[in-house]
């Protein structure tokens, strides 16, 4: 499942999948009671997708953190939440080294910790990169009209 269905609503706890678009929103699916509500065009919607943390160089894609955390523990959750700040700046220390401690709060840390653990709960663990699965599916299409042609031809 890509991030970008997955989505963080404001006011709203944990993360949520995405199930069908409606005239006025969108239904989307709780990953930890898996009830599903409607989430309206006047909620403040943001896909994992289009995340990003601040670092002292470019922004690093939400994504990319991820899938750094996934290396470092070895398919095991982030610290909880609730750690202490130490402990947490510490982990995130050892995931994105050069994470801009200005601009990226422990309260940053809790949040990526939680959505972390719950995407590891539902199993949504494939953190590669887009580009990384639509460039096989481009090179497909990248095929002219006339190589296939060619291919009937020869035959």
């Amino acid at each position: 499942m890509d991030l970008k269905e997955i989505l963080s609503v404001s006011g709203k706890p944990g993360l949520f999948k995405t199930i069908a678009q409606t005239k006025t929103g969108v239904i989307i699916e709780s990953l930890v009671d898996h009830k599903r509500i409607q989430a309206f065009a006047s909620d403040k919607i943001s896909s994992l997708g289009e995340i990003s943390i601040f670092t002292t160089g470019e922004e690093m894609p939400l994504r990319e953190v991820f899938r750094l955390i996934q290396e470092k523990n070895a398919d095991q959750p982030a610290p909880d939440a609730k750690a202490s700040d130490a402990t947490l700046k510490d982990f995130f220390e050892m995931v994105v080294p050069d994470y801009d401690r200005d601009r990226f709060y422990v309260s940053h840390m809790r949040k990526l910790s939680v959505w972390y653990n719950q995407l590891l709960a539902n199993n949504i663990t494939d953190f590669s990169t887009p580009t990384e699965e639509t460039g096989e599916e481009t090179g497909e299409e990248a095929k002219s009209p006339g190589e296939d042609t060619q291919a009937v031809e020869e035959k």
